[in-house]
């Protein structure tokens, strides 16, 4: 872990030095006096294509809400370019972290063009409303994610895999260098799912660092370029899939027997299940 100091910073408001990305030390995240996750040590690469793996009920999600400072921990701290999430301004923290949820509610008789222009709200102010740099912001994004064409129609019309672009559009017209998403494969077809996470990675190819919690360990291997996996409220293992993504490490965080081969196309590795006599 590369050690990291606060001593520049200075609480609300400062001004945040770029290129550092997000940190976890010793954090306890809890719901009131549920513990979720304990002696989270974590640092996400600035650069990286993170993908969080796990059981369900493992922290995931809730670990996603502590880096978009949805919740606060009980103990340790989370850090962002180096200065203390929870002590730096709301619209601060916005404009550099994007997030979107799981299961994201779409408000009802809203237009695509409509929900898009919501990401622009961090970067308005009472002596600064709409201008023509979020009309450019919105319709870069909605172009990046293939939705131009349905600007003018109600979000609730639309098919799931449209409606998870139309949302992921309105992430990124909020231009923040840090993507969050929690499962924002869940629910759609396969080829739906596919096309979300060539979207991702296009993101990350442009220089964002993306962060995604998934639940299909292949799908993980193959898009991300840095893994996380937990068990139990905790971190068991981080660093590039090949490295990470064994036989004995998925029977011992998933139960699941398998065998590791190289995906075809890819390289990456591929969990291949195995059946109880031992073949897959």
């Amino acid at each position: 872990m590369r050690p990291t100091s606060l001593d520049r910073d200075a609480g609300a408001g400062a001004q945040l030095e770029r290129g550092r990305g997000l940190t976890v030390e010793g954090a306890r995240l809890a719901y009131e006096r549920r513990v979720v996750a304990t002696d989270l040590d974590l640092e996400l690469p600035e650069d990286a294509f993170t993908v969080i793996v796990g059981p369900n009920a493992c922290g995931k999600s809730t670990l996603l809400k502590a880096l978009a400072r949805v919740i606060a921990p009980g103990e340790g701290r989370i850090l962002l370019d180096g200065h203390d999430l929870h002590r730096l301004r709301t619209k601060e923290v916005a404009r550099r972290i994007g997030l979107l949820p799981q299961g994201a509610v779409t408000p009802e008789g809203i237009r695509v063009d409509d929900l898009v222009g919501r990401g622009r709200h961090p970067h308005h102010s009472p002596l600064r409303q709409w201008s023509r740099a979020d009309d450019t912001a919105v319709t870069s994004a909605m172009a990046s994610t293939g939705v131009s064409d349905l600007a003018t129609r109600f979000v609730d019309e639309l098919s799931g895999g449209q409606r998870q672009r139309v949302w992921i559009a309105m992430l990124l017209a909020q231009e923040t260098p840090i993507l969050l998403l929690d499962e924002p494969t869940t629910y759609l077809d396969i080829a739906h799912q596919y096309d979300v996470l060539d979207l991702l990675r296009d993101q990350h190819e442009t220089g964002r660092a993306v962060i995604a919690v998934l639940h299909d360990l292949n799908q993980a291997a193959r898009y991300a370029t840095h893994l996380v996996v937990m068990k139990v409220g905790r971190v068991v293992a981080t660093g590039a899939p090949a490295d990470v993504l064994t036989a004995d490490l998925v029977e011992e965080v998933f139960g699941l027997p398998c065998l590791i081969a190289a995906d075809p196309v890819t390289g990456t590795p591929t969990v291949v299940p195995l059946d109880r006599r031992g073949r897959s």
